[in-house]
């Protein structure tokens, strides 16, 4: 089981940014891949980015493609979450999430279901 803390969120103004960051204990390697996702009051969690463990490639939703990165830093254990050009439509909760049961092609990074351990979140709110 991996324990996992976000840190970062806030309000900004609409085209501001912000950096999401995610601790996870014991080490970011108890998992060989991780994932933000995020839920919008009245709505289903939404993969936002995930990545491998050890990899640099992210995978990323259609909504955030261009805006936001996901990287890692195996030194430190976190996750981070960098968000550029920030809107309404990304005020939600967000989430870290580690996946450790078993190898999940890049293809089914963006699912829930594909992740183990999730962290309590970390609102995001973007003032219109």
């Amino acid at each position: 089981q991996v324990h996992l803390v976000e840190s970062g969120g806030g309000s900004v103004e609409t085209g501001g940014s912000l950096v999401l960051s995610c601790a996870a204990s014991p080490s970011l390697r108890s998992s060989n891949r991780m994932g933000w996702f995020r839920q919008a009051p009245g709505k289903q969690r939404e993969a936002v980015a995930a990545m491998m463990i050890g990899g640099t490639t992210g995978y990323y939703a259609d909504s955030v493609r261009g805006r936001f990165t996901i990287s890692q830093d195996n030194a430190k254990n976190l996750l981070y979450l960098q968000m550029n050009d920030l809107n309404s439509e990304d005020t939600a909760m967000y989430y870290c999430a580690a996946g450790w049961r078993g190898w999940v092609p890049p293809s089914m990074l963006l699912r829930p279901d594909s992740f183990n351990d999730w962290g309590q979140g970390t609102q995001v709110t973007v003032a219109s």
